[in-house]
């Protein structure tokens, strides 16, 4: 019944699996992201509806763990430069996620699959799997799961130089990174992701404190940590606060973190910002030699993007 019967007010949409009352025109419960309209639709045969008794037995439950298990996986298998396997995980994940209509679930198979393609330096698709992943999570009002989405969508969008954009969804993700942290959820790769849109936008000194606040989780994160300390060495060998001692210790600190957990993408990059800061410090030698292991990894890991800039530099007489 979607009207009351006594005066004729919509009623408002109980989710069957939690009970919540949702406002009409949500698909999405508001409180634990099943989709709302399962609860009064007849699920196919063979295919209990989300929130159902059925959708709780284990073998449910299981597809659900198993495609939240295969997310952190592709994240895993994307931060050793093993792209061609996360790539496949990735799809198998989202092919997994759509027939749930369950919000977290499906945006959680995106985020992935976009982190992915943000790690190999592919923006365009970074960006349409994370645009989507934030449309389906606001859709179901899953806020806590939207600021990596958001950061991700920002730093993609920023790359392929919609600036308005880029920025736009910076605030938002900053604002959804700041909610998180009140209830004491913070990551060092939301951070480092926002940090390195800052980077891009011009916006320094927020990059420089993003980067900063990130590398304060080294201790339980080092893998974000890394990635923060990288992204410090950028910022201090920026054209506009050129520090080469700093942007040394940055460099060779996050290399010290990334080489023995085979963070290959990470360490390319490192040797890559090393490179240039050798040669732009007048040590040709040294500098030729850190680019040279960065066009070889990144060619092997198949990353273009990466591989042309590498390229340019190493040949340029600079």
């Amino acid at each position: 019944m979607a009207f009351c019967g006594g005066c004729g007010t919509r009623l408002p949409s109980l989710c069957s699996s939690c009970g919540f009352a949702n406002p009409e025109g949500f698909a999405f419960c508001g409180k634990c992201g099943a989709r709302v309209t399962e609860a009064t639709t007849p699920a196919p045969q063979g295919s209990p509806a989300v929130g159902s008794p059925q959708s709780f037995t284990p073998k449910h439950l299981a597809e659900q763990l198993s495609i939240y298990a295969r997310s952190w996986l592709v994240i895993s298998l994307a931060e050793l430069g093993r792209f061609e396997e996360a790539t496949a995980h990735a799809a198998e994940g989202i092919r997994l996620a759509e027939p749930t209509h369950h919000a977290y679930t499906i945006g959680l198979a995106h985020r992935a699959a976009g982190t992915l393609y943000l790690i190999a330096g592919d923006w365009a698709k970074a960006r349409s799997l994370l645009e989507y992943g934030v449309a389906v999570l606001r859709t179901g009002n899953v806020r806590l799961s939207l600021a990596a989405t958001m950061a991700g969508a920002a730093w993609a969008l920023a790359q392929l130089g919609e600036a308005s954009e880029a920025l736009r969804r910076l605030r938002e993700g900053e604002h959804d990174v700041a909610v998180r942290a009140t209830i004491g959820m913070r990551r060092a790769w939301d951070d480092h992701v926002l940090g390195h849109t800052c980077l891009l936008l011009g916006q320094l000194d927020e990059a420089q404190y993003l980067g900063e606040r990130a590398v304060e989780l080294l201790a339980s994160q080092p893998g974000g940590a890394a990635h923060a300390l990288h992204l410090l060495g950028d910022i201090a060998t920026h054209s506009e606060r050129f520090d080469a001692e700093a942007g040394e210790t940055r460099y060779r600190n996050a290399l010290a973190l990334a080489e023995p957990r085979r963070m290959r993408p990470l360490v390319a990059h490192c040797h890559f910002g090393l490179g240039k800061l050798y040669r732009r410090t007048g040590k040709r030698e040294q500098g030729d030699e850190h680019l040279t292991i960065a066009t070889k990894m990144y060619r092997e890991m198949d990353m273009p993007f990466w591989r042309k800039q590498a390229e340019a530099e190493l040949t340029s007489m600079a």
